[in-house]
C-alpha cells in the first residue's frame, strides 16, 4: 500500500510571535465596525500563524476617539453601568455623557465586549491604546494605516 503524505498541524510558539503597529481612526466607521477590526487584530485571528492559545496580535492605536459614530439613538438611549462594589453604589452614564467625559472608554468598552474572556485578554488589552484626537504617541513604533470598511 501507499502511504500518505500527513503535514502536520501548525503550532505557533510564543517566542515567534511577530507583532505589528496599527493605526485606526475611529470616526471613519460606526463603532461596532470600528470595533470588530480592533479585536481582529488584538486577537491575531486574520494572520495565518493563528493558534487560539498564544497570544499572537497586534498592537492597535485608535485615533478620534470623540468622533465615534453611532448610528440610530444610541447617542441617548445607550447606557453605560459601572458598581463601586458598595451596596447602592451603582452608575450609570449615556454615550453623549461619557464621550464628553471620557471618549476613550467608548472604544475600549466595546472591543472588551468582543474580546474572548480568558487569560489572554487582559495582554490584549494592555496593548490597546486609545486617543481622543488625532495625535497619539508611537510615531516612533511607524504604525501602518488600517482602513475600516
Amino acid at each position: 500500500m501507499k502511504k500518505l503524505n500527513m503535514t502536520k498541524t501548525f503550532s505557533q510558539k510564543t517566542a515567534d510571535v511577530q507583532r505589528r503597529w496599527i493605526v485606526i481612526d475611529a470616526s471613519s466607521a460606526p463603532l461596532g465596525r470600528v470595533s470588530t477590526v480592533v479585536a481582529k487584530h488584538l486577537i491575531g485571528k486574520y494572520k495565518p500563524t493563528y493558534t487560539p492559545h498564544v497570544d499572537g496580535g497586534d498592537y492597535v492605536v485608535v485615533i478620534n476617539a470623540e468622533k465615534t459614530v453611532v448610528t440610530g439613538n444610541k447617542e441617548t438611549d445607550k447606557i453605560y453601568y459601572r458598581h463601586s462594589g458598595f451596596p447602592g453604589g451603582i452608575k450609570d452614564a449615556t454615550l453623549a455623557e461619557v464621550r464628553e467625559k471620557f471618549p476613550e472608554r467608548i472604544i475600549e468598552h466595546a472591543v472588551a465586549g468582543m474580546l474572548p474572556k480568558n487569560k489572554l485578554s487582559d495582554g490584549r488589552m494592555k496593548r490597546l491604546k486609545v486617543y481622543a484626537g488625532p495625535e497619539h504617541n508611537h510615531a516612533a513604533q511607524s504604525p501602518e494605516k488600517v482602513e475600516v470598511m
